[in-house]
């Protein structure tokens, strides 16, 4: 992922004429904090925040709990993070940082001691105009109000700024939940849009049925009720239905605790994760994880629009392979596949992420409404910049959301 991200920047780098030693000032991070997490048990956890960024404001970024967390992916998904605050005009920079730990094996009371220690060792070099983290995969609302509350003891800071993501009774924002969900709709609205389909059918399969890909999911099926889900999958199995599937049925299936591959309803089929890659939707949208999409399965993409709602999901070969002509089943060009970039199609949560901290300075509390017109504002004035500079310079839609990041990096 790491290297895949470098190689983006240093294309786009040179159609900027960026100089060699500019491109390389952009990619080598301000600071890297690389420690060690031991718990009372003597378990003993990798832990990283990489800061890349703060030429445009304090750092931000999420945290992120999983096994297979590494210095590399957070160095990668860190820089992510400046090019997206700085392709959607906030005044923030990027930062990342994880714990390699799969939380599951841990218990509630394990789940705060590293929480709390996070804070502990990276007191001296967070906090509400230096770097202000927020959830990611593996950590919700709880592990946040932990940090929170850690920050808050050790520096007596009371302004609820250090974190964003939290709870509302400790400052969290209305809407911070669905936010990127919701953010991934209006971007993708906004395209089709510009492409001449305010209002046309059409139909989605959805890989990554978490909190982003149910959130899109529920918040489209009341908003855009022209598109229709006809797949989503979790890590275990998707659910096909050509019909059409109820997008909160599914949701409320997720949040009991259950997995796909034991879904059964009318008209219903499971199919593996790669079925739903490969199935003939006019959509696509990679809500999982990194490098969902690689050379290897990317010439079974049968969609015409791929929404990049995780960080990465499409890796340099597949990239490549579907923004050029694909060729089809008999030999003859197929159209290459427009692709939203995850810079700009999954930014509603660092959006919100920024309207929560401005809450939070200013001792305010907004309603949700407030917030996602707010949300809604900057997703379209994002999408409509990237468009331009899109067709007007001849650029795809992932170009030209890492030129307006890098020229603001680099002016």
């Amino acid at each position: 992922m790491l290297e895949a991200t470098h190689s983006f920047i240093k294309q786009i780098g040179k159609k900027l004429n960026l100089s060699e030693q500019g491109i390389d000032r952009l990619l080598k991070p301000d600071a890297e904090h690389n420690f060690d997490i031991e718990l009372k048990s003597g378990q003993k956890f990798k832990a990283y925040r990489v800061q890349h960024s703060n030429k445009l404001g304090p750092y931000k970024g999420g945290i992120r709990f999983h096994q297979n967390v590494n210095l590399d992916e957070i160095r990668a998904l860190a820089i992510l993070m400046s090019l997206k605050t700085a392709a959607v005009g906030l005044p923030l920079g990027g930062a990342k940082g994880g714990v390699a730990v799969n939380p599951k094996e841990l218990s509630r009371a394990e789940l705060e001691e590293i929480s709390r220690q996070y804070v502990r060792h990276l007191v001296k070099f967070i906090g509400p105009d230096k770097d202000i983290p927020a959830p990611d995969v593996n950590t919700d609302q709880q592990i946040i109000d932990w940090m929170a509350d850690e920050y808050e003891r050790l520096t007596k800071d009371k302004s609820h700024a250090s974190f964003t993501g939290k709870s509302l009774h400790l400052g969290g924002s209305e809407g911070r939940e669905a936010a990127t969900g919701r953010g991934g709709v209006i971007a993708s609205a906004r395209l089709f849009q510009h492409l001449g389909k305010p209002k046309q059918k059409l139909t989605y399969a959805v890989q990554g049925y978490g909190n982003v890909g149910s959130f899109f999911a529920t918040i489209a099926q009341k908003e855009q009720p022209d598109w229709q889900m006809v797949a989503a999958s979790d890590s275990r199995a998707a659910v096909y239905d050509p019909s059409g599937l109820d997008a909160k049925e599914l949701a409320d299936y997720k949040n009991s605790g259950k997995s796909f591959s034991d879904f059964r309803a009318n008209g219903t089929r499971l199919i593996s994760n790669e079925a739903l890659i490969s199935l003939d939707t006019d959509v696509l949208v990679l809500a999982a994880l990194e490098d969902a999409l690689t050379e290897s399965n990317a010439p079974k993409v049968k969609a015409k629009y791929i929404v990049e709602l995780a960080n990465g999901p499409i890796n340099e070969a597949a990239y490549q392979y579907l923004t050029h002509l694909r060729q089809g089943s008999v030999g003859q060009a197929s159209q290459p596949v427009t692709i939203l970039p995850d810079i700009i199609a999954n930014a509603g949560g660092v959006i919100v992420s920024y309207l929560e901290w401005l809450q939070n300075k200013a001792g305010e509390h907004w309603p949700e409404t407030k917030v996602n017109a707010e949300l809604k504002k900057y997703m379209v004035k994002a999408v409509d910049h990237v468009y331009k500079s899109a067709t007007s310079q001849n650029l795809s839609l992932k170009e030209a959301a890492l030129a307006i990041a890098l020229k603001r990096l680099t002016t």
